[in-house]
């Protein structure tokens, strides 16, 4: 299928951090499909809503109804990481929310693209919220299946597990990792690809401890005491942050 417009919505994953691109700005697999899509498509126009920090109830307030209103023939949903990191999260409760969002969105038409986020066990100070991750991925999958959606699993992306395929604050992927999100997402659209999103990387050989150990401190420097910072103050890294693309425009 060859689509005519593609509308982006959700948060920092989406919007595409870490991967920059030639114009300084974060490009993103959101980017790349698109750019795939415009080579099939002349007359192809692209939107992308996404902010990072977006929690699920500001996505579907401020995004989808944009997305509603611009009836493209593909629009990509992708949220509620930034809510199950926080206290008290209940991934039942965001499943309804974002259910509901879903209906709105395959109301206009639209196919609607779904991710599952990847596991969380080789991460550490994640893997403590790894069971509401799982909860609100198999949620996300029944909703895919209710309305209709063509799903996204990272999951099972054995190609994500490697760090390689991250940027150094381990949150958010790099240029190597969104080149095999996009690649993913345009198998799942039928859409033929260069790369492949089964990519195996090349054995890199042991660690040493000492490095490894250098590398944490590093990262709690620069990465983690900056984001619990902000939680404590009720900011967020996109509270000055526009969309890079708020309307359907051509892609270029």
């Amino acid at each position: 299928m060859s689509y005519r417009s593609f509308a982006a919505i959700g948060d920092s994953f989406t919007e595409g951090l870490n991967d920059p691109g030639p114009d300084g700005r974060f490009r993103g697999w959101a980017d790349r499909v698109a750019e795939r899509l415009a080579v099939r498509q002349p007359d192809f126009r692209y939107a992308n809503l996404a902010v990072r920090g977006r929690l699920l109830a500001e996505v579907v307030e401020e995004q989808v109804p944009l997305a509603v209103g611009m009836r493209p023939d593909l629009i990509s949903f992708c949220a509620g990481g930034n809510d199950l990191l926080r206290p008290g999260a209940d991934p039942d409760l965001l499943a309804k929310t974002f259910a509901r969002a879903v209906r709105d969105l395959r109301a206009t038409g639209a196919d609607v693209l779904v991710f599952t986020g990847m596991d969380l066990r080789d991460t550490p100070l994640l893997r403590r919220y790894r069971g509401r991750f799982a909860i609100f991925y198999m949620h996300l999958r029944s909703i895919a299946d209710l309305y209709g959606c063509r799903l996204v699993d990272q999951w099972s992306m054995q190609s994500l597990r490697d760090w390689r395929a991250w940027s150094e604050d381990r949150i958010h992927m790099n240029e190597s990792g969104h080149r095999l999100v996009a690649a993913r997402v345009l198998d799942v659209l039928d859409v033929p690809c260069e790369d492949s999103w089964r990519e195996a990387w090349p054995d890199r050989g042991p660690v040493d401890p000492r490095v490894r150990r250098k590398e944490d401190a590093e990262w709690l420097r620069r990465h983690l005491l900056p984001w619990i910072g902000r939680r404590i103050q009720g900011t967020s890294s996109g509270d000055e942050v526009a969309p890079k693309r708020p309307g359907l425009t051509p892609y270029v």
